[in-house]
This record gives structure tokens, C-alpha cells and sequence, in this order.
């Protein structure tokens, strides 16, 4: 598969590189950080952009099979990001004809339990929670098969496959590592049966 990531520096973008050239996929990996790609998981293609400019990523989406993006909420200096990535994208992938979209997300911003360390979370981080939550109103709108991965705490452990999806709202949210997210995502892209949902991701 040809599958554009964006988000590829990030430490499960990282991850994620490293599973896909494994599995031999060509990737096309949009950064504001080059100099943060490693040899390991250099990807086949490199784009210097953070995916809000229509013109690169309509170009860069030139038979391409998937989308996977990685990118954050926003914070203070640019509280906009995934939201503003998420409309360029989605407007470019409908230009392309690319249909297969997998959008990162966080589970706070749905779930309900632990009540106190969730209440925390969205006081502490309430800007780029509200920035995913605008992301996924304007992913779930969309006329593609995208699916959302509302992630819990990350974790840098090596994959042991202990990780669980489902659309229903946990009853005890566990970390997961890096690197079994990369493979789930990977899974995600490559099959669309989990198209239009919105899953809750949990270490098992």
C-alpha cells in the first residue's frame, strides 16, 4: 500500500514507519521535523509540511491507497492544528479520490471513568481537546471511510499485541505502548471494515 502519514516525528509516527516499512508499505511522511527521521524508519517519501497547505497534500496524495494521521490537538501558539489538518486533508482526499482515512484521537475527551484523573485531564489539556473534538466533527462528516482511534496514555514498551478497540466507553482505560498503536493504526488502514466508527483504544 502507498499510505501518507502525517504526524511521522512524533514517537508512535516513529513507531509507525518502522512497521509499515516492515510490512512494506510505501509511505509518504509529512513533518516539520526531517532532521527527527531516523535511518530505520526512513520512509520512502518526505514531505516538510504539517498538512495545511491544500496544494502540497493534494500532491503528495497521487495514488495513494490510506491516510493516517497522527497529528496532536493544538496548544496554546497554535490551537487549531488537528482541526485545521482535518479540513485541508479531508478536502484534498476528496479531490484525489483517496477514500481510507484513520484519524488519532483522545479517549478523555468521551470517557467517563476514572471521573477524577479524566476531570483533570480535560481542565489541564482543555485546549487540544477541544481541538480533537472539532476534528472529529469535521472527520465523522466526511464522505470517506475514516475511522477514529481515541488513544489513552502512550507508553514506550516494546509490541506485545496487548491492545483492545471497541466502540463503547471503557470501564477501566489502560496504557498502551507506542508501538502496539503503530501496528493497530497499520491494521486500521489496511482494512476497511472498521470504516465510519469511532473506536476506544485501551491496553489489555
Amino acid at each position: 500500500m502507498k499510505i501518507v502519514v502525517l504526524g511521522a516525528t512524533s514517537r508512535t509516527g516513529l513507531c509507525l514507519l518502522a512497521e509499515a516499512r516492515r510490512r512494506g508499505h510505501h509511505v509518504v511522511a509529512f513533518t516539520r521535523r526531517p532532521d527527527a527521521l531516523d535511518a530505520v524508519a526512513a520512509p520512502a517519501e518526505i514531505v516538510h509540511n504539517d498538512g495545511r497547505d491544500l496544494d502540497t497534500v493534494r500532491a503528495a496524495l497521487a495514488g495513494v491507497d490510506a491516510v493516517i494521521s497522527l497529528l496532536p490537538g493544538g496548544g496554546r501558539r497554535d490551537p487549531h492544528l488537528a482541526a485545521e489538518s482535518a479540513h485541508v486533508l479531508i478536502t484534498a482526499m476528496a479531490d484525489a479520490g483517496v477514500r481510507r482515512l484513520v484519524v488519532v484521537s483522545a479517549y478523555p475527551i468521551v470517557g467517563v471513568r476514572p471521573r477524577v484523573p479524566i476531570w483533570i485531564l480535560r481542565r489541564v489539556l482543555a485546549t487540544p481537546y477541544a481541538d480533537v473534538s472539532r476534528m472529529e466533527r469535521i472527520v465523522s462528516a466526511a464522505d470517506l471511510d475514516w475511522t477514529i482511534a481515541r488513544l489513552n496514555r502512550l507508553v514506550d514498551r516494546p509490541a506485545t499485541g496487548a491492545i483492545t478497540t471497541g466502540t463503547g466507553l471503557l470501564a477501566k482505560p489502560r496504557p498502551h505502548s507506542r508501538a502496539d498503536t503503530a501496528a493497530m493504526l497499520l491494521d486500521l488502514a489496511e482494512d476497511s471494515q472498521t470504516a465510519r466508527s469511532a473506536l476506544n483504544v485501551s491496553g489489555s
